[in-house]
């Protein structure tokens, strides 16, 4: 018997390519609510990780940082959603000077919404966990391209190459 609910068991990201990205509000580091719509007209890089101060969630996090010029050259916004608390994203964000907006998801409802909350497996155990997933939205708010089960190494460059390649 799975300690997990059905729906837990069957979360999977069903969001693809030319879905409208489902809006959402969340509190960014400074405790106010950001709304996705707020960003229609823009690109978004909407990036799940799940958890600050880990080895890969700040390397992604640095690199976004990284390229983040680049990223505003291409009218383009970078959002990052962990379960993490507000207070624990303003430190992650002054540790690391990072440039972008970080968003906190204590609940998981904006995870299960986009459907990177899911049971994970490590050395055996099962787990409830974000899996590191990136969408790229475009300006109308439609979702151009996402990225499962993201390594974070060289990923932000990755996201920007495609974004910036007008095929």
């Amino acid at each position: 018997m799975s300690e997990f609910s059905q729906e837990d068991i069957d979360r999977k990201i069903s969001l693809q390519k030319g879905d409208k990205a489902p809006n959402f509000s969340l509190k960014n580091s400074d405790g106010i609510e950001i709304n996705l719509n707020d960003f229609v007209g823009k690109n978004v890089v909407l990036y799940f990780y799940p958890k600050d101060n880990t080895p890969g969630c700040t390397t992604e996090a640095c690199e976004f940082t990284q390229n983040y010029d680049e990223f505003i050259k291409n009218d383009t916004v970078i959002i990052g959603i962990s379960p993490d608390s507000t207070k624990s994203h303003t430190n992650f964000t002054q540790k690391y000077d990072l440039k972008h907006l970080l968003l906190s998801d204590e609940d998981k409802v904006v995870s299960k919404l986009y459907g990177v909350y899911q049971v994970r497996k490590n050395y055996g155990r099962e787990y409830l966990g974000i899996v590191r997933t990136t969408f790229v939205i475009d300006k109308q708010g439609i979702i151009k391209k996402v990225y499962k089960s993201v390594k974070a190494k060289d990923h932000a460059a990755k996201v920007l190459a495609d974004l910036t390649n007008k095929d």
